[in-house]
């Protein structure tokens, strides 16, 4: 069984930033959580936080971004490739370099998993956006930072390994779960009839169509036994869909997303789990 040892675990951070990412989720409610599993599956990658929290000897990571994984398989396949070219970026990093970057495409796996965690540090709030033609096309930010102080890319490597990594839909992944998973689902937050701030940028990715198809594929894994953990929008339509299968519990954070800092306000989320 896969277990929380915590005390014998060496912190691991995520090497991303990521806009909805769950740092501060697993800073105050990682005992909502469960404390033994057989296998960690995560269908929403993104930065990992949880995973990198839990550090399970056994997972299965999959996001539909394929730059995103990409970037996960090189670091685990050739981590100070990565971190190598990384520190060339950090010694180089202007507004200059940020845009020749953003509009230059590179070809081994080791420079662009190094020009996907460059992009993501320093643009703006580590956002990632592509056009129509599915170019990154996220403004520069404020932050100076490329290489942090708590970057530990060969421990990142060493866990990795301990994973499978695929690009792929939500649906495949969800119905590969089996009893004794522990299934930890963070979708782009997406409601019914809602139009508004980031939740509007995630109905071009991620369609109300598709929060029904996820509650049917979670329920479908829930009745196999399978333990759901799931964090989404507090929000009626999203209350109504989970009602009666599972678990429902609000939660608060800041929201940090918002351009104007007045903007920036402790909002509420929803966990949603089936055990």
């Amino acid at each position: 069984m896969t277990d929380s040892k915590e005390a014998n675990r060496k912190a691991i951070a995520p090497f991303l930033k990521w806009a909805g990412g769950k740092r501060w989720f697993v800073k105050r409610f990682l005992s909502l959580a469960p404390t033994s599993f057989d296998r960690y599956v995560e269908p929403f990658l993104g930065s990992g936080a949880m995973y990198f929290c839990l550090q399970p000897n056994n997972a299965l990571l999959s996001d539909i971004n394929e730059e995103l994984v990409g970037t996960y398989k090189a670091i685990r396949d050739d981590w100070e490739a990565v971190y190598n070219q990384l520190k060339i970026h950090h010694s180089k990093h202007s507004k200059e370099h940020y845009y020749l970057v953003r509009r230059t495409n590179v070809e081994t796996p080791h420079e662009r998993a190094a020009r996907f965690i460059y992009l993501n540090r320093t643009c703006w709030n580590g956002l990632y956006r592509v056009n129509l033609k599915g170019i990154f096309n996220v403004p520069i930010g404020t932050k100076q930072s490329v290489i942090m102080a708590d970057d530990d890319f060969e421990a990142v490597a060493g866990l990795l390994h301990q994973a499978k990594i695929i690009s792929s839909d939500f649906e495949k992944v969800i119905n590969k779960t089996r009893k004794g998973d522990f299934l930890f689902v963070d979708p782009p937050y997406t409601v019914k009839h809602e139009n508004n701030g980031f939740i509007k940028y995630n109905e071009k990715l991620f369609k109300w169509e598709h929060q029904i198809k996820l509650h049917e594929c979670l329920r479908s894994a829930a009745n196999r036994g399978v333990k759901v953990l799931l964090t989404n929008a507090a929000h009626h339509s999203i209350c109504e869909l989970y009602s009666g299968d599972f678990t429902i519990k609000r939660v608060s954070r800041h929201s940090v997303i918002a351009a104007d800092s007045l903007k920036r306000r402790v909002s509420e989320e929803l966990v949603i789990r089936s055990y």
